[in-house]
C-alpha cells in the first residue's frame, strides 16, 4: 500500500525528514498486520510454536511502542504544525480531517487492545483462538487509514510546512524516541 508521496522521496527516511519517516512507518506497519494475517492459519495448522510466539512478541513490541509513538508523532507535532501553517486562514477543513484522524487513531487502538491479550497468551505459549475477523479488524482499518494520510494528510503537510517546521516535528519526533541529535 504505501508508496512514494507527491513531494516525498523514498519511505526510508529519519527524523531528519520527518514526512518521510512517517511514510515508512506506515510500511512497517502494513508489515505487521500481514504477519497478523500470516499468523491465523499458522496457528490452525501449527498450534503454538516457536514461530507463532515469536511473531506475537515482535508485533506486540511494534504496536506498544512504533505505532503509539507514531500516533503521537501525528498528533502532538504534525497535526498541530500543520494547523499553525493555516493560522489566519480558514483551515476547517483541515481540522476536519485532523480530527477524523485522531478518531481514526482511537478506533486503531481500540482493536489493537482487543488482539493484545491474546497475542501475549500466544507469545507465552498458550493456545487462544485468533480470529481472522479480529486481525481483519485493525489490519483493514490500518489499510484505510494509511491511504488516507498517503494520499492527503502527507502531501499536505510537503506543500505547508516550511523546512523550520519539519525540523522542529524532527526533533520533537527524536525527543520521543530518544534519539540523540547529530
Amino acid at each position: 500500500m504505501t508508496s512514494s508521496i507527491p513531494g516525498i522521496s523514498a519511505p526510508t527516511g529519519g527524523t531528519e525528514a520527518p514526512l518521510e519517516m512517517l511514510a515508512a512507518c506506515h510500511g512497517r506497519i502494513e508489515t505487521q498486520c500481514a504477519t497478523l494475517r500470516r499468523l491465523v492459519p499458522h496457528l490452525l495448522a501449527h498450534g503454538v510454536d516457536d514461530e507463532a510466539r515469536r511473531a506475537a512478541t515482535r508485533v506486540m513490541r511494534y504496536f506498544d511502542t512504533a505505532a503509539i509513538d507514531h500516533h503521537a508523532d501525528e498528533e502532538d507535532d504534525l497535526f498541530p504544525a500543520l494547523i499553525e501553517s493555516m493560522a489566519g486562514s480558514d483551515a476547517v477543513c483541515l481540522r476536519e480531517m485532523i480530527d477524523g484522524l485522531k478518531a481514526e487513531h482511537r478506533g486503531l487502538e481500540a482493536c489493537w487492545r482487543h488482539l493484545r491479550g491474546n497475542l501475549e497468551s500466544i507469545a507465552a505459549g498458550e493456545y487462544v483462538q485468533l480470529l481472522a475477523d479480529d486481525v481483519e479488524a485493525l489490519a483493514g482499518r490500518y489499510e484505510r487509514h494509511i491511504e488516507r494520510e498517503e494520499k492527503e494528510l502527507l502531501p499536505m503537510a510537503a506543500r505547508l510546512l516550511s523546512d523550520d517546521e519539519l525540523a522542529r516535528v524532527g526533533r520533537a519526533m527524536r525527543a520521543r524516541r530518544g534519539i540523540d541529535a547529530q
